[in-house]
């Protein structure tokens, strides 16, 4: 039976902490494009990135996966020596069985976060239902980002998110849909262009960019859908580096 794609995405990343070469081979090493803007493109950069990471000291967790057509994704809590503790996720487009393509987006926890919840940042449902609505769910929240996140039309916040069973992780955001709408209105996130809707089922990731606390950042939102309405969300926000310490020139979308 083929792995899923999107369990590949998550045994390669568990390979940094197992240090297991298997996954490795997933990978296309002829044509691989890279858009973290830290990495050089290529595989060759990947492996060494790999290599500086001291041994025994890397933790990775997955929380929730999916694959839409040929693109895999992963929602993650990682461990690293250099970097941190952190959120990510991690992209993955396949052509002929190999990753030929990859995206990510990685942001450091708060220190004070709870041990094992991270501040509740990976809290919630993981479980993947309603494939049969996929398109119906994309399309909703498509619209909203478009609509309230990049139009900054908060009063047809009601259209899309369920006010009374709705849960949002970003830290230190509320659960209400008031939240989201203090965050639009005193400008701490503010999406400006949407460059990809993935979805499967009730799960659904948007890659935007756009300005947080005025600096220029990758946001992913994941979305959970239910009954035709936004109850879920969790985000990873990251700020990019200035265009002169760019190690590729792919662009991180």
């Amino acid at each position: 039976m083929t792995t899923p794609l999107h369990d590949r995405t998550i045994a390669i990343q568990k390979s940094i902490e197992t240090r297991q070469l298997q996954p490795l081979s997933w990978f296309d090493s002829r044509t691989y494009i890279q858009h973290n803007p830290l990495l050089g493109d290529g595989f060759a950069s990947l492996l060494s990135f790999l290599d500086s990471l001291p041994p025994g000291t890397s933790r990775v967790h997955a929380y929730r996966a999916f694959t839409d057509g040929d693109i895999s994704v992963a929602h993650l809590e990682y461990h690293l020596a250099p970097m941190g503790h952190l959120a990510g996720f991690e992209v993955h487009r396949w052509e002929d069985d190999r990753i030929v393509e990859h995206w990510d987006n990685l942001q450091p926890i708060p220190a004070d976060a709870p041990e094992g919840t991270a501040g509740g940042m990976f809290d919630g449902a993981t479980e993947v239902v309603d494939q049969h609505l996929s398109a119906q769910n994309k399309s909703l929240v498509e619209d909203f980002v478009r609509s309230v996140l990049i139009g900054g039309r908060v009063d047809a916040l009601d259209q899309y998110l369920d006010g009374s069973d709705y849960r949002d992780h970003h830290p230190g955001r509320g659960d209400r849909p008031e939240a989201v709408v203090a965050d639009i209105t005193a400008g701490r996130g503010s999406h400006q262009h949407l460059h990809r809707v993935l979805g499967d089922g009730n799960f659904v990731l948007t890659m935007s960019e756009g300005l947080a606390d005025g600096a220029p950042a990758a946001f992913y939102d994941l979305f959970r859908v239910a009954e035709g309405r936004i109850v879920e969300h969790w985000d990873v926000i990251e700020t990019l580096p200035p265009r002169d310490q760019w190690a590729n020139d792919n662009g991180k979308f």
